[in-house]
C-alpha cells in the first residue's frame, strides 16, 4: 500500500488517504472535491451536516477528481466507481453520456466540458429507492494491466420527496417546507373545549442530529441482527417508519426515550420542561445510547418527527383529544362512577384527554394505492405489536372507512379515535346506572397548520360525517417485506345504540347537562352549572351530588379535592338551573397550570331510585409569563440582543420561594434565573437575559415559574424567535 492525497470536502484540507494499486498506471489521483457547497443547494440539504456529503436518492451529485501531473487519458485508462454499503459494493463504470438517468440503477456520467487537462467532474446518481443509509466511495483508475484504487470518502442518501418515482412524494413545494424542511412544530394538549399550543424545535439543523438519526438506524435490532437485510429494507420507507417508531422509546432495544407518567423525575427530566428534539438526540448520543429520561406521548411523538424529516420522509405532528388507549380490543371503554360522582380506577381501558402521535406521508406499496397518503406512526408505548412496542404506519384512510385489518395496527388506531365509551354507575359493586357514549372519542384532532401556528382540523380525515360504518377485512397476501395484494369485503353492519354525549344524561323524561363557565384559570374561582329538565307531568325529588378531581391526562382521577351534595325539587316542565363555585382556597394546593380537572355530576330521583350522569373535563389555565425581546422577534446570527421575562402573582396570597426560569437551546447557555423570597400579590418578579443565537432557523425561549408552595411549574411560556443568517 502506498499513500495519496485526499482533499476533505468539509474542512477544505489536504489530507493523505490510501490507495491500492496493482501492476503500473500512470495516471494518480491527487485530490478529490465532493461539492458540498453546490450539492448540498441541489439537493436541499443544506444545513443537515458539516461532516459529511448529503445528498438525496435518485438525484445526481456532482464530484471534481483532481489528478496529477499526469493527464487522465480516458482513450487509455477507464474511471469505475464503487458504492459500498456495509459488505454489499455495487460497480459503476464512469461513462461520457448525454442519456438520462436509469431511475432503477446506479450510474455515473461525463458530460462534454467536464473534462480538463487534469481533472474531471463526475456526475453520480442512485436509484430511486435506494436504502437510506452512509455509504462509502471507491474510485479505480483501471487499464488493461493494471488498476489504482482510492477510498475518496463517505456521503449520506435521504429518500427524495422531491421525486415523483419516489415512494415519499409529496406534491406542493408549501408541503415540502413545512413537513421537511421546516424545523418548527407547535404540539397541541388539553381538553376538546379548551387546548392549548406548545412549540417544539424539531432540530434537524442542529449539529450532530443527522448522525444521531444513523446511529439510530445502526443499533436497532433489526440492524444488529441481520445487517445486510436491514441495508435492502432500508429503501422502503414503511420499513424506515416501523424500526424508528421501535427505537424513539426504550421498551424493546437501545432506544431513545424512557418513558414516565407518574411520580418522581428527579433522576432525569420531567417532559414537560422538554422544548426540541436535539437536546434529547444529544443526549442519547453522549451517553453512548442509553435512554434519555423521561418522555410522554409529545415528546416521544416529536422525536419521531424529527428523525422522519431528517431521512426525508414528511411528516406532522398529530394530536387526538380524548384518545381512547382499547386494551382489549372491542372498541369500547368502560368507565365507572360512584353514586356520588366520584370517577372510580376500575378499567384496564382508560380514554386520554389528549394522545399525540405523527402521521408520515408515503405510498404503500403493500396495500395499493387507495391506501397512499398520510399514515399514522405512533412511538409512545402502549401495547405491544407483533411482539414490539411499535405502531403503524396505519394508513389513516383505513381507519375512516374502517378496514380495520389493515396493517399496521389499523384496529387499534380506530378504537383510539372512534369507541365508544360506556359509563357505569356503581352502588357498592352493583350498576344502578348506566350511559352510552358514541360521540366524544377523536372528538377533534388537530395539527399544525402549513404556514401558521393555528390548528388544521383533521378530524373529518379520521372519521365519517355519516356515522360509524360498517367493518371492511382487508385480506391480504402476505410475503417477507409486507403484503403483495389486497382485497376489501364490507361486513354486516354493526348497531350502534343512541346515547348521550359526555355533557349530559337523559332518560324517563328527565335531561341532565353540566357546563363549565369560562376558561378557569389558576388563582380563580371555578364556576360551573348544572342544568336539569324536567320533561315528564309529575315532580321529582332530586338528589345532587357533585364532584371535583385531578387527573392526568392518560389516566383516571385521583381523589376528589371538592365535594357538593343537595337535595332539590322540579315542577313538570320546569328546567332547574343549579350553580356552582370552587373557591381558589379549596384547590391551591392540588392543582397547578395546565393540570385537567374531572367534574361528574350525578342527579338521583329519590322515589324511582333512578341515576343520572353528566361529566366534563377542562385543564386550568395559568398566569402568563412576559416574554419581550429588544427590537423584535426577528434577530441576527451572533449577534447580542436582550430579552425581557416577567410574570406578576395573580393569586391572593403571597407566594414563597418564587422561582422565573429562563432556558433556550441555541440562545442562552444553560439556565438563568431570578429569586424572590416573597413575592406579594401584585408584585412582579422579573430577569433580563442576553440571547445570542449561534444558528439560523426558529428557536424557542423556555420561561417557567415556581414557588415553594407548589411542588409543580405553576406557569409555562413559549416563545418563537426567528433567527436570520448574519
Amino acid at each position: 500500500m502506498t499513500t495519496g492525497y485526499f482533499y476533505d470536502f468539509i474542512s477544505k484540507t489536504a489530507l493523505f488517504f490510501p490507495y491500492f494499486s496493482t501492476g503500473n498506471s500512470q495516471c494518480q489521483l491527487k485530490f478529490v472535491n465532493f461539492e458540498d457547497h453546490e450539492n448540498h443547494n441541489s439537493h436541499e440539504t443544506d444545513g443537515l451536516s458539516k461532516k459529511h456529503l448529503v445528498v438525496r436518492r435518485g438525484k445526481p451529485f456532482k464530484v471534481t477528481l483532481l489528478f496529477t501531473t499526469q493527464t487522465w487519458n480516458p482513450h487509455r485508462e477507464s474511471l469505475v466507481l464503487e458504492v459500498w454499503l456495509g459488505n454489499r459494493s455495487e460497480r459503476i463504470p464512469v461513462q461520457f453520456s448525454e442519456e438520462r438517468y436509469n431511475p432503477y440503477s446506479w450510474s455515473a456520467k461525463i458530460y462534454p466540458g467536464d473534462v480538463h487537462p487534469k481533472s474531471v467532474r463526475v456526475h453520480i446518481c442512485s436509484p430511486v429507492q435506494s436504502s437510506v443509509a452512509l455509504y462509502h466511495l471507491v474510485l479505480h483508475i483501471e487499464t488493461r494491466q493494471s488498476r489504482r484504487s482510492y477510498r475518496l470518502g463517505e456521503f449520506v442518501l435521504l429518500c427524495n420527496p422531491w421525486l415523483k418515482d419516489d415512494p415519499v412524494y409529496i406534491p406542493l413545494d408549501v408541503q415540502i417546507q413545512e413537513y421537511i424542511k421546516s424545523d418548527y412544530g407547535v404540539v397541541y394538549m388539553g381538553t376538546p373545549h379548551q387546548n392549548n399550543s406548545r412549540p417544539w424545535s424539531f432540530g434537524q439543523y442542529e449539529p450532530g442530529v443527522l448522525e444521531a438519526c444513523l446511529m439510530l438506524l445502526e443499533v436497532s435490532p433489526q440492524h444488529l441482527r441481520d445487517e445486510n437485510k436491514d441495508y435492502i429494507r432500508r429503501a422502503d420507507p414503511v420499513y424506515l417508519s416501523r424500526v424508528i417508531c421501535a427505537m424513539v422509546n426504550c421498551n424493546d432495544d437501545m432506544g431513545i426515550l424512557d418513558g414516565r407518567w407518574h411520580g418522581s423525575y428527579e433522576d432525569g427530566v420531567n417532559p414537560t420542561e422538554w422544548s426540541g428534539s436535539a437536546d434529547i438526540l444529544h443526549r442519547w448520543i453522549s451517553s453512548n445510547c442509553s435512554p434519555v429520561r423521561y418522555g410522554q406521548c409529545w415528546v416521544f411523538a416529536s422525536v419521531l418527527c424529527t428523525v422522519m424529516r431528517v431521512l426525508g420522509i414528511p411528516s406532522r405532528v398529530v394530536t387526538v383529544f380524548n384518545a381512547a388507549h382499547d386494551g382489549d380490543g372491542n372498541l369500547k371503554i368502560q368507565e365507572y362512577y360512584s353514586t356520588t360522582g366520584e370517577k372510580l380506577n376500575l378499567s384496564k381501558d382508560s380514554v386520554w384527554n389528549f394522545h399525540v402521535w405523527v402521521e408520515c406521508w408515503m405510498r404503500r406499496g403493500d396495500l395499493g394505492a387507495e391506501f397512499d397518503g398520510w399514515q399514522v406512526v405512533d412511538p409512545t408505548p402502549q401495547e405491544k405489536s407483533a411482539g414490539v412496542y411499535w405502531c403503524g404506519p396505519c394508513p389513516v384512510v383505513a381507519v375512516r372507512q374502517r378496514c380495520l385489518g389493515a396493517p399496521y395496527d389499523t384496529s387499534f388506531i380506530y378504537a383510539s379515535v372512534d369507541a365508544d365509551v360506556v359509563k357505569l354507575i356503581l352502588q357498592g359493586w352493583k350498576e344502578v346506572g348506566r350511559e352510552l357514549d358514541t360521540e366524544s372519542v377523536g372528538q377533534l384532532i388537530y395539527t399544525k397548520s402549513i404556514g401558521s401556528d393555528a390548528p388544521e382540523n383533521l378530524t373529518g380525515t379520521y372519521k365519517s360525517k355519516k356515522g360509524k360504518q360498517p367493518a371492511i377485512t382487508v385480506k391480504s397476501q402476505k410475503c417477507e417485506t409486507g403484503y403483495l395484494s389486497c382485497s376489501m369485503k364490507r361486513e354486516g353492519s354493526e348497531r350502534t345504540t343512541p346515547g348521550s354525549s359526555s355533557s349530559g344524561g337523559m332518560s324517563a323524561g328527565l335531561e341532565v347537562s353540566l357546563s363549565i363557565d369560562g376558561v378557569p384559570s389558576v388563582g380563580e374561582s371555578i364556576s360551573m352549572c348544572v342544568t336539569v329538565t324536567n320533561r315528564s307531568s309529575s315532580p321529582r325529588l332530586l338528589e345532587e351530588h357533585l364532584n371535583a378531581q385531578k387527573k392526568e391526562f392518560n389516566s383516571n382521577p385521583e381523589q376528589s379535592f371538592w365535594k357538593s351534595h343537595k337535595e332539590v325539587r322540579i315542577h313538570p316542565g320546569e328546567v332547574l338551573t343549579l350553580h356552582h363555585t370552587i373557591p381558589p382556597s379549596e384547590y391551591e394546593s392540588v392543582l397547578a397550570g395546565d393540570d385537567i380537572v374531572n367534574v361528574a355530576v350525578v342527579i338521583n330521583d329519590v322515589r324511582k331510585e333512578e341515576r343520572f350522569l353528566a361529566a366534563q373535563e377542562f385543564s386550568m389555565s395559568s398566569s402568563q409569563i412576559t416574554i419581550e425581546i429588544e427590537g423584535g422577534d426577528s434577530i441576527q446570527m451572533n449577534k447580542e440582543h436582550t430579552a425581557q421575562v416577567s410574570f406578576i402573582n395573580t393569586f391572593t396570597k403571597t407566594l414563597d420561594g418564587a422561582v422565573l426560569t429562563v432556558d433556550g437551546s441555541g440562545l442562552l447557555q444553560g439556565k438563568h434565573e431570578a429569586r424572590m423570597v416573597l413575592l406579594q400579590p401584585g408584585e412582579k418578579i422579573e430577569k433580563t437575559v442576553t440571547i445570542v443565537a449561534t444558528l439560523a432557523g426558529t428557536k424557542l425561549l423556555v420561561a417557567t415559574f415556581s414557588h415553594s408552595n407548589s411542588t409543580k411549574v405553576v406557569s409555562r411560556s413559549f416563545h418563537k424567535v426567528s433567527v436570520m443568517a448574519a
